[in-house]
C-alpha cells in the first residue's frame, strides 16, 4: 500500500552550485596545479582567475545531488531538494532550473546581511580529451547550510533522504546530516549517502565511517571512493568491508559496471556501452536511476539497469543533465 504521508520519493540534500563547463587539455591542469579527476575547493579570488582563463561552453544548474534529483525526476520520481543559495541572480536561476525540471525547492535563500553577502556557489568543471572531469569549487553560500536548514516536515514526507558527501566540508554540515538522518529514521524513512569524491573521503574518513555504520541505509560510491574509505587499493577488499558495515550499497566501477551489495549478497551489474564524451555527473545519474527504480518497486537487477542506462546517457554528452527522457527510453 502507498503511504499517504509520503509526498516525495527522494529528497536530496547537498551543495547548491552553478556549473561552468569548459574543455581543457592536460597541460592546462598541470599549469593550474590541479589533479586530473579531482575536486578542489578554492576561494573566490582563485575562482575568478580560473574562470577568466577558460572559455565556458555551458553554464547550468549543478551540484552532485541536485543533478541526481533532476535525473530522478526524469524517471518519474517525485523529488525535492534542500540546499543553500544566495539572493542573487545565480541563486534565482538555480531555483528556476530545479522547478523547471520538476524538483521542489523549499529552502530559504541566504540572509546576505548575516553572511557577508556570500554569493551562490559555482563549480568550474574542466573536461579533458579523455572525457574525465576535474572540478574546482567555490562553495560560497553552500558553507552556510546548517541544521536549521533541515526541514523536518519535508524529510518526514520523503521515502529516501539522499545526502551529498561534498556537503561534509562546510562547518555545520555533519551536524545537519545527523539531524536529517535522525528525523528520517524516526519517521520510518531511509537515508542514502553518496561519498562524492575520494579526496573528500580522505578529509573526513572517521566521520564518514561513523555515518555509514550508524546512520546510512543505502551507500553510493565509486571504486576510488570506497577504496579511500577503507584505505585499501583492492576493490574486493573494500567491497567486503562495505558488506560488513552496511546492508545496502551500490559501488560503481566505470567500464566494469557496478556491484550491488545487499544483505551480504553481491550482484554484478553490466555497464551500458556508449561513447564517453564527459564523465561529469555519471555517479549522480547512476544513484538517481537506482533510487527511482527502488522507490517505484523495481527489483534490484532492474534498479541496476536503470542506473546504468542513466549513467550511460549522461557520459555520452557534455553536462550532467540528461538530454532525453530516460523513463520513456526504458519503456516504463
Amino acid at each position: 500500500m502507498t503511504d499517504p504521508d509520503i509526498r516525495y520519493d527522494i529528497l536530496g540534500i547537498g551543495n547548491a552550485i552553478t556549473d561552468i563547463l569548459a574543455r581543457v587539455d592536460f597541460a592546462f591542469l598541470e599549469k593550474q596545479g590541479l589533479t586530473p579527476g579531482s575536486m578542489t575547493l578554492i576561494d573566490a579570488e582563485r575562482a575568478n582567475a580560473l574562470q577568466a582563463a577558460l572559455t565556458p561552453e555551458q553554464v547550468m544548474g549543478g551540484g552532485s545531488v541536485a543533478n541526481s534529483c533532476v535525473v530522478a525526476a526524469q524517471f518519474g520520481a517525485r523529488v525535492a531538494y534542500l540546499g543553500k543559495v544566495a539572493r542573487d541572480e545565480a541563486g534565482v536561476k538555480f531555483g528556476q532550473d530545479l522547478h523547471s525540471n520538476g524538483v521542489a525547492f523549499p529552502s530559504e535563500p541566504l540572509n546576505a546581511q548575516l553572511f557577508d553577502n556570500l554569493p551562490t556557489a559555482r563549480c568550474i568543471v574542466m573536461i579533458t580529451p579523455d572525457g574525465q572531469r576535474t572540478m574546482a569549487t567555490y562553495l560560497g553560500a553552500c558553507t552556510c547550510f546548517t541544521p536549521d536548514d533541515v526541514l523536518p516536515d519535508v524529510i518526514a514526507a520523503s521515502s529516501i533522504v539522499y545526502l551529498e558527501g561534498y556537503l561534509f566540508d562546510p562547518p555545520h554540515a555533519q551536524e545537519a546530516f545527523r539531524r536529517a538522518a535522525a528525523i528520517a529514521h524516526k519517521s520510518g524513512r531511509q537515508v542514502a549517502l553518496s561519498l562524492s569524491d575520494p579526496f573528500c573521503v580522505g578529509r573526513h574518513r572517521a566521520a564518514f565511517l561513523d555515518l555509514v555504520k550508524g546512520h546510512v541505509d543505502i551507500l553510493f560510491a565509486n571504486e576510488d571512493e570506497i577504496c579511500a574509505l577503507y584505505e585499501t587499493e583492492s576493490f574486493d577488499t573494500a567491497a567486503r568491508h562495505t558488506a560488513q558495515d552496511t546492508t545496502f550499497a551500490a559501488l560503481t566501477r566505470s567500464g566494469l559496471g557496478s556491484v550491488v551489495v545487499h544483505e551480504g549478497t553481491f550482484t554484478k551489474v553490466d555497464p551500458v556501452p556508449t561513447q564517453v564524451v564527459d564523465t561529469t555527473g555519471a555517479g549522480d545519474a547512476y544513484a538517481a536511476g537506482f533510487m527511482a527504480g527502488l522507490t517505484a518497486g523495481r527489483t534490484l537487477p532492474e534498479c541496476g539497469r536503470l542506473a546504468s542506462v542513466a549513467a550511460s546517457e549522461i557520459i555520452s554528452h557534455y553536462g550532467a543533465r540528461p538530454l532525453s527522457n530516460l523513463w520513456a527510453e526504458m519503456g516504463f
